[in-house]
């Protein structure tokens, strides 16, 4: 079965989640932004997942998290719990 390893950073609005993600582009570290603005209890550690496999986290996670590009941050993605930013770490 596939796995994958994720972070992640949750917000209330899309505006918010652009904003982040452009400074995440600009050069703050991923995890920084996250354990600042994160409404998850996974800002604790920098947003960190963990490793799970398909079907373990909300379908519109599971589309981004087992198609997109390593290392690359993607969204907003948004689910029932707000708009994330998401990168992925690894996949096997």
């Amino acid at each position: 079965m596939s796995q994958a390893a994720a972070r992640h950073l949750l917000v209330d609005t899309e505006e918010q989640c652009l904003a982040l993600k452009a400074e995440i582009e600009a050069g703050k570290d991923f995890a920084d932004v996250a354990q600042e603005h994160s409404n998850c209890p996974s800002k604790a550690q920098g947003g960190n997942l963990g490793t799970f496999g398909p079907g373990q986290m909300v379908p519109e996670f599971d589309k981004v998290v087992f198609s997109a590009p390593l290392n690359e941050v993607q969204g907003p993605v948004k689910t029932q719990f707000g708009y994330h930013l998401l990168e992925v770490t690894s996949r096997s």
